[in-house]
């Protein structure tokens, strides 16, 4: 295996060129590089605090088949491309990237020729990135979604095309300069189309921003994204995951996933930023920290379509107008929340599948189609904005456990509102402000 070592501009350009050059070692910085090509097997290699800055207006590292790239840091403008792929190529190969950290989005795409492929990536950090600009976007349930700073996507047309992804220490923006656009995505092609087949996609600390313009209902962003055709055995977000603006929902699924696990907070700062919203398929989730809103119709968690057989929760809170605290419109297993679900705003605008819509914020919030078989809450339901509801029953509760009582300390609120729908009440206390 012949490998080089390099240090200059000159010395990357021509190691790249030169297909009998199977590994590169960067040394040192490098800085004003030309976007750079790696022809098929081709492995860069950092050594110590390696790092390629390029030139403005330019894309970083394209890769093509069988590349390799481990412990770079690799900066390019916010808005283009850190890291890209060809797609001339039929297959990926295997795509590695390693203990790698970027300015600018990775983007991995299987379209034009690429019909096959597998991505590791392990401990990878996008430190910054501008992904609002990118036009192409999956469009369902009445809105199109922004891109991600990490963005893995099949968009192959053929079903009998599936790229393959084990994902491992995933982490994106942070808490002074969160990510712009989404922070983790990854997609197939849709409904009829390639799949993504994923074992495990787990996250780190996770911080975006979709920069939404404010009454925008057509578009969204996620701080962690499953986008449809998108098969995941696991997701486990094992730091906190906080988005800041329009729109953005903090942990969204459109995939079938066996199972999800978060470990760390879930925060929304923004209007209608949900805290956790499940439009497809998933086995078992529990979120083992709070789920926390702070936006208007910024609800806590949302199943809105799809299946899911156990959700289980520590907390969850919401602190503004039309931000209910968990919301279902779909059959649903089990409902564990170890603690309380408390809520604080009142009747607001929020965005529901493409439409503003008026919501109250209800604490626990069963509409007509959503059947719950157990409910076991270990602490209380709270409402404490005026004219809400504590619990709201539109559809159906077989059994309902709430040891902390459920409490209406609004004016004119209700702490049960049983609306064509039907739950047992026996042996749960019921607390409503006195008017």
């Amino acid at each position: 295996m012949k490998e080089l070592t390099v240090s200059t501009v000159g010395e990357l350009v021509n190691a790249v060129d030169n297909q009998a050059i199977e590994v590169i070692r960067v040394k040192g910085r490098i800085k004003e590089s030309p976007s750079i090509h790696l022809s098929p097997g081709q492995q860069l290699v950092g050594e110590a605090d390696s790092l390629i800055e390029f030139k403005r207006g330019v894309d970083g590292i394209e890769v093509s088949r069988d590349n390799s790239i481990d412990g770079i840091t690799c900066i390019v403008e916010p808005s283009r491309r850190a890291i890209l792929n060809r797609s001339d190529v039929e297959s990926l190969g295997t795509l590695e990237l390693r203990n790698v950290k970027t300015i600018g989005q990775i983007q991995l795409i299987a379209t034009g020729s690429v019909r096959s492929g597998h991505v590791v990536a392990q401990n990878v950090e996008v430190i910054e990135a501008d992904t609002r600009d990118r036009q192409e976007r999956p469009n369902g349930f009445g809105v199109y979604v922004l891109q991600g700073a990490f963005t893995l996507w099949n968009q192959q047309t053929d079903s009998n095309v599936t790229i393959s992804a084990h994902l491992l220490g995933l982490k994106a923006g942070s808490d002074k300069k969160p990510v712009q656009g989404s922070g983790i995505f990854i997609s197939g092609a849709g409904d009829v189309g390639g799949r993504l087949e994923v074992d495990i996609l787990e996250t780190g600390e996770i911080h975006s921003n979709g920069g939404i313009k404010q009454g925008t209902p057509d578009l969204i962003t996620g701080g962690v994204f499953v986008v449809y055709s998108a098969h995941v055995k696991k997701v486990v977000n094992r730091g906190p995951v906080t988005t800041y603006g329009v729109n953005d929902m903090v942990l969204d699924n459109w995939g079938i996933v066996k199972e999800w696990v978060a470990e760390d907070r879930i925060t929304s700062h923004g209007p209608s930023g949900i805290g956790f919203v499940n439009f497809n398929e998933i086995g078992t989730l529990r979120v083992l920290s709070d789920i926390e809103t702070r936006g208007v119709g910024a609800r806590g968690f949302n199943l809105y379509d799809g299946s899911l057989k156990h959700a289980e929760f520590k907390r969850i809170i919401t602190h503004a107008n039309a931000s209910v605290g968990i919301q279902v419109s779909r059959p649903l297993g089990s409902l564990i929340v170890h603690e309380d679900i408390e809520t604080f705003g009142r009747e607001g605008e929020s965005l529901v599948k493409g439409v503003i819509t008026q919501l109250s914020a209800d604490g626990l919030s069963v509409k007509e189609g959503g059947k719950i078989d157990k409910v076991e809450i270990g602490g209380r339901i709270v409402t404490n904005g005026s004219n809400v509801r504590s619990l709201h029953v539109q559809g159906e509760i077989n059994h309902l456990t709430v040891n902390g009582g459920i409490f209406a300390k609004g004016s004119g609120a209700k702490a049960v509102f049983v609306e064509n729908g039907s739950v047992p009440l026996s042996g749960i206390e019921l607390y409503e402000a006195t008017k």
